[in-house]
């Protein structure tokens, strides 16, 4: 009866683990995400390096005029746009970054 008890639990504890390891290499051989499919800029991007991309900054320029060129700029350059907002006052507004986080994605 012990036996039976025991080779039932040992039954339990294992059943998941080689139903696990069946399903692995499954999940391996899943395409990944292609590259051109991921936006190369988005609102958690650092501002500098939103700057440093002659594509990015043309953004910046339209849609933020004067981020770049802001007495502070050395400041918050290391942040990314979603980080400065909340202390923007105001000036930054969840319109204003909906509408550069779409022209960012629009980037190739």
């Amino acid at each position: 009866m012990k036996f039976a008890f025991l080779t039932a639990a040992m039954l339990v504890c294992v059943a998941p683990v080689a139903a696990s390891a069946q399903t692995a290499p499954a999940a391996a051989a899943a395409p990944a995400t292609p590259a051109a499919a991921v936006a190369k800029f988005n609102l958690d991007t650092p501002i500098e390096q939103l700057v440093a991309d002659p594509k990015a900054k043309a953004v910046l320029d339209a849609d933020l005029p004067g981020t770049s060129t802001h007495p502070a700029y050395d400041m918050f350059k290391a942040m990314s746009l979603r980080a400065v907002q909340p202390y923007s006052e105001g000036a930054i507004t969840d319109e204003m970054l909906k509408k550069v986080e779409a022209d960012l994605a629009a980037i190739k």
